[in-house]
């Protein structure tokens, strides 16, 4: 399975008052942010109480932004097993048509929402929507600067990201290899995190969701979610149909696919974003692959077989093999934008240089150029998703499931399979059984996808919106994984109208 990682842009520097200002000047300036949350009257179990009525504590952390934290309870069904803390971040609306507080994830499982609002706000909402809300980001239980699931050291990361196995990939020895370093890397999650490892479930993520609602000071839920951040927008209304105030879902995940299902069409996903990219590269004139799409999707797979068995060494030590080729060749078609850098990869690749390749898996893994990884995505990834849905690690199954996955994607379905084999090792079982999400009594709900998305391809946002109750689809016609807020007029007037307004269209848009 592919996660999803919303590349963060730079904000602009902010423009510093002048100096020479009078004190009179005060008398017009907005007036400062609150300092603390006025949290909602909640009718919640008396065991719940602590939490849905704590005040949240804001300090300014920069950027003009206020940053707190909540407490949780480590585990729902028991509240006084122990608490987990859920770091916020938020940026203020100083206008005067404030509707509430918009909650927003970016992705993965493991994204920070945190990082995402501070570091990149501009990028996480348009103008609008900054303006009508106080814009939250917040990193879910067990990611970043919240209580976090912890496994490896950065030298260990590299070597469970990028070291090569010894056995002919899909081989006996070669599924015993991957079980051994499953199994080692889920027993280092056990033992640094804890029981934490156990409740970062999506269902518990939702469940802080509503809390943070509630102490936000909001009756009903405003809330952005991109990717993943669809399913746990979408397991939020399955809970709390009747606080299901504004939800945008860009993006869209089907909550019934299984690990399997999606898999497969993410393979097909990609698949279809490389031959997009291929037929706009070749009607160019600095394209490294010739002949037609067709040509060129042979080229990769050959390319991709030819490093799986002799791989690349790159100045720092590390070799190239198929896997990490993957990552690097999926890296850039999240956005169009991207596809010449994948041109220059491929380039430097079939000339035996594999260091742009590293720098696309290393910015994929979130790994820095000094060996250090910049957050725990990849252990929240593993351990979230360990917990969402069900596995089975049989040879006989996972061969048989490899072949539809190559059939279904035959240039990069190969280096897609046996995904079973991580979680069906893990120290946690999941008991989660995937379905159709109805969310019978919700408001609307609007459901944003990308007719060539190749993370979380269309039919997703298509079944999803279909599931939900009042669900609704927004189209967009076009390339790149998740459509709001990218220089389409169309989507973001829909999505903002709605958000701020709660105006559905009438019909989809189909921008």
């Amino acid at each position: 399975m592919i996660r999803r990682r919303r590349a963060l842009v730079a904000l602009a520097a902010a423009v510093a008052l002048t100096a020479g200002l009078s004190g009179c000047v005060s008398l017009f300036m907005p007036k400062p942010p609150p300092a603390t949350s006025n949290p909602t009257s909640e009718n919640v179990d008396p065991a719940l109480q602590p939490f849905y009525s704590q005040i949240l504590r804001w300090k300014a952390c920069g950027s003009g932004m206020q940053c707190s934290t909540a407490k949780a309870p480590l585990n729902w069904k028991e509240p006084a097993a122990g608490t987990i803390d859920l770091a916020l971040v938020r940026h203020v609306t100083t206008d005067g048509s404030r509707v509430g507080s918009l909650l927003v994830n970016p992705g993965g499982p493991g994204g920070s929402g945190y990082d995402f609002v501070k570091d990149s706000l501009s990028y996480a909402v348009d103008k609008r929507l900054e303006k009508s809300f106080d814009i939250v980001g917040f990193d879910p239980r067990g990611v970043g600067r919240s209580s976090a699931v912890a496994c490896y050291d950065p030298a260990q990361m590299d070597q469970y990201l990028y070291s090569l196995t010894t056995a002919a990939r899909g081989s006996d020895a070669w599924i015993a290899e991957m079980e051994a370093d499953a199994t080692k890397f889920g027993a280092a999650c056990d033992a640094q995190t804890g029981p934490l490892l156990g409740e970062v479930d999506t269902v518990s993520a939702a469940r802080d969701l509503d809390l943070l609602r509630a102490v936000l000071g909001d009756a009903k839920l405003y809330y952005l979610g991109y990717s993943y951040g669809t399913y746990l927008g979408a397991t939020y209304a399955e809970l709390y149909p009747e606080k299901v105030g504004r939800l945008a879902l860009d993006g869209a995940l089907d909550p019934a696919a299984s690990n399997f299902d999606v898999t497969r069409v993410q393979a097909q996903g990609f698949e279809s974003a490389l031959r997009a990219y291929l037929k706009e590269c070749l009607s160019g004139s600095s394209c490294p692959f010739t002949g037609t799409v067709d040509d060129a999707m042979v080229t990769i797979r050959a390319l991709l077989a030819s490093v799986d068995v002799s791989p690349l060494n790159n100045e720092d030590g590390r070799q190239l093999g198929a896997s990490t080729l993957l990552t690097a060749i999926i890296y850039p078609l999240y956005q169009a934008s991207a596809w010449p850098a994948l041109s220059q990869m491929f380039e430097s690749v079939m000339h035996g240089d594999a260091s742009i390749a590293f720098e696309f898996a290393d910015a994929y893994n979130g790994r820095n150029a000094d060996g250090t990884y910049a957050d725990n995505s990849t252990e929240a990834f593993n351990a979230i998703n360990c917990l969402d849905y069900s596995y089975d690690d049989d040879p006989a199954s996972m061969r048989a499931q490899a072949a539809e996955i190559e059939a279904a994607a035959p240039t990069i379905g190969t280096y897609m399979s046996f995904g079973d084999i991580s979680c069906a090792n893990w120290p946690f079982t999941s008991t989660v059984k995937r379905g159709e999400i109805h969310a019978p009594g919700a408001a609307p709900i609007l459901v944003i996808g990308t007719t060539n998305d190749p993370a979380t391809p269309y039919k997703w946002a298509q079944s999803l919106a279909k599931q939900l109750d009042s669900g609704h689809l927004v189209t967009y016609q076009g390339e790149g994984h998740t459509a709001y807020n990218k220089s389409n007029s169309c989507v973001n007037d829909a999505v903002d109208d709605y958000l701020i307004r709660g105006i559905v269209p009438a019909k989809d848009p189909l921008c």
